[in-house]
């Protein structure tokens, strides 16, 4: 179910496109859409049982679409690649904030850390000079969809293109790269999503653990969702947008990233960027050698 993904996305340079292939739920869903209608053509008296595999079926697909590091519906990264030794990934959602991203950025730059910021088109127009900062201090910009919808996973195939090209093209022209990741709004979507993403040369990556830091007022709680079990390969999620805020008032990632950061240092544990992770730990990094790039 949340087994890794062996299709790694396009590297920069190389055709964005790549072929959607569908999963065994989705194409075993289509087989039974057609058997059903079959079974009614030939029986109309069936039409219950045969409405009834349907609708199951569509439970089926809605429940993975909820699950955010499912792969029922398509390859999604929950971790690293094979080959990425002791390196981790912290992964920064729903900004660029005027107020959190530059005092985030200055916490990351204190422990030498790479992260990925996983932006919103609109929220990129209205503050570029941000989303240049977090270019122009060594981290990577990401694909988080051009408005951050509530609605995005009811979305139908040409709405979700519409959302995601907008995004790609908003954060390409201000980054200057394009992005080659995307997450979904909440981590929500549905059938329709991977066939978009692999038209526009993009791969879905969720996350190995999260803090829940836009809800949760206690950064001490937090911290410990983020780091209970934390090891190598590890892709963790807080939040730049849509920070919770202690009870001083102050944005609960603050304090979380201090914690987080210093955890991983004892540890030995290297931060990195998800797309710098598509090529191997390189020599020299503490870690076991890794095989070739072949799953994650």
């Amino acid at each position: 179910m949340n087994a890794p993904s062996s299709v790694p996305p396009r590297q920069p340079g190389q055709s964005g496109v790549r072929r959607w292939k569908p999963t065994p739920l989705i194409a075993g869903t289509a087989a039974l859409h057609a058997g059903a209608a079959a079974a009614v053509v030939a029986q109309p008296a069936a039409w219950p049982w045969a409405v009834g595999g349907v609708v199951a079926s569509h439970l089926a697909l809605t429940a993975a679409g909820l699950w955010p590091r499912s792969t029922l519906l398509g390859p999604n990264w929950t971790r690293l690649p094979a080959g990425a030794g002791r390196r981790i990934a912290l992964t920064i959602d729903d900004g660029p904030d005027p107020e959190v991203t530059p005092r985030v950025l200055d916490l990351l730059e204190r422990h030498d850390a790479r992260a990925t910021f996983f932006c919103i088109g609109d929220l990129a127009r209205r503050h570029p000079q941000w989303i240049e900062a977090i270019v122009a201090r060594g981290h990577a910009i990401e694909n988080h969809s051009q408005r951050h919808r509530h609605t995005f996973s009811l979305s139908g195939p040409a709405a979700l293109r519409r959302e995601i090209a907008a995004a790609q093209q908003t954060l390409t022209e201000i980054a200057g790269t394009r992005p080659l990741f995307f997450r979904a709004p909440a981590g929500l979507r549905n059938p329709f999503l991977e066939p978009v993403l692999c038209e526009l040369g993009l791969q879905l990556a969720s996350w190995t653990r999260r803090g829940f830091d836009t809800r949760a007022r206690d950064a001490a709680i937090v911290t410990r969702r983020l780091l209970h079990g934390l090891e190598a390969r590890d892709i963790l999620l807080v939040h730049d947008g849509h920070a919770a805020r202690d009870t001083r008032g102050e944005p609960v990632v603050l304090d979380v990233l201090q914690a987080v950061l210093r955890a991983a240092a004892d540890a030995q544990l290297h931060w990195t960027t998800l797309r710098a992770a598509l090529a191997p730990e390189p020599p020299g990094q503490p870690g076991v050698p890794a095989p070739p790039f072949d799953k994650i």
